[in-house]
């Protein structure tokens, strides 16, 4: 077996920072790559984002192929693999459970129902809820998927999204009616982003469900794009709440981001 670093395969160079395997992390790289692309690319697509030559980029996807992380289309693009639903789901349901203490923390401050969503391709996906102790209160099942256009969570995960993004989500998912009070155009629904960058966090005002309203934020510095929230009736959700409920959701999830990218356990 060669031992001489010049006829080492990639599989064994090392990065010159912290060495991980440089491979590996190409791979990846090109993995987060094509889902932010929505999900199907080409090689050069590839190659000129991520700046690798088209002969390493053809290796690194011919062994994802292999694996079955990607997919070859008749089209010869190369798209996202089935082998990595499982993947997926069961970091999904992970995250839920940490977020957990996290979301209970937040139900015994605000009183409201607590959740957290991801942004799954064009549609947010709630991966973990704590009920309000509340006879009335808000329950969304986990595993729902909804358009991010009428939501909190949405517009929290988009706020930092570049609009010719944005625009181009929304035109794949359309922009329909929840309520009378749902952003149904484009440009309605940019100025609603920046109003959230400007103020720190995201309100749906009756715009899922009338009668409810949800404050969100974003998770910052988090491994994946993620944000939190509570739901509760108008008549509790006041202006006046969420004066109160904005700082705890906002410090809560600072608590999130550094339990998500420090987890108890973690090798130092």
């Amino acid at each position: 077996m060669p031992t001489s670093s010049a006829s080492a395969s990639d599989a064994t160079k090392t990065t010159n920072g912290g060495g991980g395997v440089q491979s590996l992390e190409r791979a990846f790289d090109l993995l987060e790559r094509m889902a932010d692309a929505g999900g199907e690319v080409g090689l050069s697509e590839l190659s000129t984002s991520s700046g690798l030559p088209l002969p390493t980029i053809h290796r690194l996807m011919r062994t994802l192929v292999a694996c079955g992380y990607v997919r070859q289309q008749p089209n010869r693009r190369y798209a996202l693999g089935p082998r990595l639903i499982r993947l997926g789901e069961s970091a999904a349901t992970l995250l839920g459970t940490w977020a957990r203490p996290h979301l209970a923390r937040l139900v015994d401050e605000t009183g409201e129902t607590a959740n957290m969503a991801l942004l799954d391709g064009d549609e947010i996906v709630y991966v973990a809820q704590v009920p309000s102790r509340h006879s009335m209160r808000m329950f969304t099942e986990v595993g729902r998927r909804v358009l991010p256009h009428s939501t909190g969570v949405g517009k929290a995960l988009l706020a930092g999204v570049p609009a010719d993004t944005v625009r181009a989500l929304l035109s794949r998912t359309g922009m329909p009616a929840a309520t009378d009070r749902t952003i149904t155009t484009p440009d309605g629904f940019l100025t609603a982003l920046a109003e959230v960058r400007a103020r720190g966090y995201a309100v749906d005002d009756n715009e899922q469900e009338m009668g409810v309203r949800c404050l969100a934020v974003a998770v910052p510095d988090s491994p994946t794009a993620a944000a939190i929230s509570i739901s509760g009736p108008a008549g509790r959700v006041t202006d006046e709440a969420t004066e109160r409920i904005v700082p705890i959701l906002q410090e809560v999830a600072r608590e999130l981001s550094s339990s998500l990218r420090n987890p108890p356990g973690a090798p130092a």
